[in-house]
């Protein structure tokens, strides 16, 4: 099915009164040169334009339909406009799946009745093409013609009338509202801009996640064609998360996995639309960035110093080299430093050429990006020209040393879309405020760092996503013997049933060792545990204190030289399917919540940076004079234990093994606890 038709017609036909007629005014407006078509029943004029009664008077079949008119009769006018072989059509119309059983029907009504044609919504704006002026869009849009820029796809229809009222200087070539998203979802748009030669970047608003893989799969596309994705991913919090479910009648999806998921495809996520706005017009005028060594000037300190406390942990302003700051030194005025950041104070203020060589000194370092800090007093009431020199000599010495470069304010006020007009057009990004433009400048190197990466493999999608049967729960000797075939190293053990046999179990294991309750869940919290036991009578004085508990006992060799702990678990998700936690391990993993989400398949290098991320991570390498732990043998095991997984993804229920103790390097880690709940498969049935 292509959407090439209806994303850029030579033709509209405009249904129905209010909404539709706007739709012919903001073409009009925007200068759109196809043929306009407008349809109602009654009405003979409208904006100037012969109005057709019907699908059957238009004069041809219609590139695309913009339809303002109840959910009854989209249905009907989108039947025949399939019939009449339409390039597609936006149903503006609320009331469909949205709306409970009753819409639910509708909605496949609506979907069988539309046949081959392509479909945007139904519940939702539309869509704005700023490329040719059509607009097929029920309101007033605050956007401009452009000849390239971004395309922004929203699952809220405010949201991207709001974004076209931005005032920032981003160029939008596109923007898209997919409301219900029947025939028309997020990867599909993303397939269908990622192609369009005059797009530079994706934008994207995502309430709901329906297609991971589908997903996965269009962002490597868009990733091919050299298209860089932004986003904002709304419903973290509980509330939120309901109010998703509540107007979309989808799952929200987990928060923590869609963000696994971004790191994993090289989207960039924000968390607002103001930092949303500024980092696509990073990847639209300077594109993906190499890193995030910031050149930094300005007449201020205190700017300066704003910037420095705003820098995330992948941005620094490296100290220069010993000939930069040589050289600079040698250009600029005797009691300004030569430092990055550099505080070039007023000294040669409105001076362009003067500016041009201090600044070309400067960017001499190795940069991803340089920036100079200007505010600029209003336009309205205030005088810019003097802000000339130090404008025009940043950009002259940015274009003479290849640098890529950014005007900078500290806060939206002080910058215009005049400013960031006339910088575009120098290749330079103006960035409105110091939080959001660093915001967008983050965004633009998490592009870049992953983009030196391999494509990652597809997510697996041979899952069952409902697990309605039965499940066996292994107890800790039982998950132990089950880990350890996979190569997951445990303690020596023995499984008993009497304090009898409990203290040959430890003679035989050698002292000391722990003794544990079977069968308990929270052993710890009664009493099913006791540690460090050195002698028969301690052994079996631990098993008959017990005796309440369970029915049989594990006696295992006490691990000593533990650096540090970790849980490995494998969790199920509605949308993703199995999935691997790693986090802080032992009693104080619920207090912690430090943890990490692996989406699978995944790769030594990917667990390993998870693990460098846990709050837990300085334990791993020599904390305080102990030993360094050793890592490379916890990936192993959480690499075995994903390949279990990976290798069936149907089986396993939930695996927790907590903790994986970690020893000192070179020396191992031994699962000292485990629990595992297998799904059963019914009979006949294999994997």
């Amino acid at each position: 099915m292509s959407f090439e038709r209806l994303l850029n017609p030579h033709s509209i036909a405009a249904f129905g009164g209010a909404n539709a007629q706007e739709v012919i005014r903001q073409s009009d407006r925007m200068g759109f040169k196809g043929e306009i078509w407008p349809v109602h029943p009654k009405k003979i004029e409208i904006l100037g334009r012969k109005v057709y009664r019907s699908v059957a008077d238009l004069p041809g079949s219609p590139d695309a339909a913009y339809l303002g008119v109840n959910r009854h009769l989209t249905i009907n006018i989108v039947r025949d406009l399939a019939a009449r072989d339409a390039g597609g059509a936006v149903c503006y119309a609320t009331g469909f799946i949205e709306a409970g059983e009753e819409g639910s029907e509708l909605q496949e009504q609506l979907l069988e009745a539309s046949g081959d044609m392509p479909l945007i919504g139904p519940n939702c704006y539309g869509l704005l093409n700023y490329l040719n002026g059509a607009m097929l869009w029920p309101d007033q849009q605050g956007g401009r013609r452009v000849d390239e820029g971004v395309a922004i796809i929203t699952m809220s229809s405010n949201v991207g009338f709001n974004l076209t009222m931005q005032r920032r200087g981003l160029p939008i070539a596109y923007m898209l509202s997919l409301g219900n998203k029947l025939k028309f979802d997020l990867h599909d748009a993303i397939h269908t801009f990622a192609r369009q030669e005059q797009v530079t970047a994706l934008g994207l608003f995502v309430e709901t996640m329906s297609d991971p893989k589908a997903f996965q799969e269009a962002v490597n596309v868009a990733r091919e064609m050299g298209k860089p994705i932004v986003a904002i991913k709304v419903g973290r919090s509980e509330v939120a998360k309901e109010m998703v479910i509540s107007h979309t009648a989808s799952l929200a999806g987990s928060d923590v996995l869609v963000s696994a998921l971004f790191e994993r495809l090289g989207v960039a996520r924000v968390d607002s639309l103001e930092a949303l706005i500024e980092a696509l017009k990073v990847l639209h005028v300077l594109g993906p960035l190499d890193g995030g060594r910031i050149g930094a000037g300005s007449t201020s300190g205190g700017d300066l110093t704003l910037l420095a406390d705003g820098l995330g942990p992948s941005l620094s302003m490296p100290p220069l080299s010993k000939k930069v700051a040589e050289d600079l030194q040698a250009t600029i005025h005797e009691r300004i430093v030569a430092a990055n950041p550099f505080d070039f104070q007023m000294f040669d203020w409105n001076d362009e050429d003067q500016y041009v060589e201090n600044f070309t000194a400067f960017m001499a370092e190795d940069f991803d990006i340089a920036m100079c800090l200007l505010d600029y007093p209003r336009e309205d009431i205030c005088d810019q020209s003097t802000w000339g020199g130090a404008e025009r000599g940043f950009i002259r010495a940015a274009e003479q040393t290849g640098t890529k470069a950014a005007i900078l304010s500290t806060f939206s006020d002080t910058i215009s879309e005049s400013v960031a007009e006339r910088l575009m057009k120098d290749s330079v990004v103006m960035l409105a405020g110091i939080d959001a433009g660093l915001a967008g400048i983050q965004a633009a190197v998490d592009v870049g760092e992953a983009w030196k990466q391999p494509i990652s493999q597809p997510l697996l999608s041979n899952f069952d996503q409902q697990q309605d049967g039965p499940v066996k729960v292994l107890d800790e000797a039982e998950s132990k013997a089950f880990l350890n075939r996979v190569g997951v190293p445990v303690p020596a053990a023995r499984v008993v049933r009497s304090a009898g046999e409990a203290a040959e179990a430890a003679e035989e294991l050698g002292y000391p060792v722990v003794v544990k309750a079977l069968g308990v869940a929270h052993k710890t919290d009664v009493g099913g545990v006791r540690l460090d036991l050195g002698s028969a009578d301690e052994v079996s004085a631990a098993v008959r204190e017990m005796s309440g508990l369970c029915e049989s006992y594990l006696i295992e060799k006490m691990v000593d030289g533990v650096v540090a702990e970790l849980i490995v678990g494998v969790a199920r998700d509605d949308q993703f399917g199995p999935y691997l936690l790693v986090g802080g391990g032992g009693i104080l993993v619920e207090m912690m919540k430090d943890s990490a989400s692996l989406l699978l398949p995944t790769t030594r290098d990917r667990v390993l940076h998870a693990l460098g991320q846990l709050k837990c991570a300085p334990l791993f390498n020599g904390f305080r004079g102990s030993p360094p732990a050793d890592l490379d043998a916890a990936a192993d095991v959480i690499l075995a234990v994903a390949g279990m997984v990976e290798n069936d993804p149907s089986s396993i229920s939930e695996l927790d093994i907590n903790p994986l103790m970690l020893l000192a390097e070179g020396q191992g880690v031994v699962a000292a606890d485990a629990l595992i709940s297998l799904n059963e498969k019914p009979k006949g049935k294999s994997k």
